[in-house]
């Protein structure tokens, strides 16, 4: 069994001033995220108005199929075009970690 992590360090648009209009960027990201069978939530960031810090977290039975699910992720959240994804941190665990 392995389980892979990411984190998106996101910048959002100049209208999401407010928490209100944070959460209207960050929630439909993260039911997109869901679709792929993945656990995710906004993990930091969560007093700044203009970025997220979005946690995606997968488990599979081998460490390419979990990569697979998470480079999906990875493609779904850079493919927004209403948001900049600054930056993107995996980790990998396996049986023996």
């Amino acid at each position: 069994m392995y389980t892979a992590t990411a984190e998106f360090d996101v910048l959002l648009p100049d209208d999401a001033r407010s928490l209100k209009g944070k959460r209207g960027y960050v929630r439909p990201i993260i039911a997109a995220l869901r679709r792929f069978e993945v656990a995710a939530a906004e993990v930091g960031e969560l007093d700044l108005y203009g970025r997220a810090r979005i946690g995606v977290a997968a488990v599979a039975a081998g460490p390419g199929q979990v990569t697979h699910v998470l480079d999906t992720c990875e493609r779904a959240v850079a493919g927004r075009p209403e948001i900049t994804l600054l930056s993107v941190r995996r980790r990998l665990y396996g049986a023996d970690d």
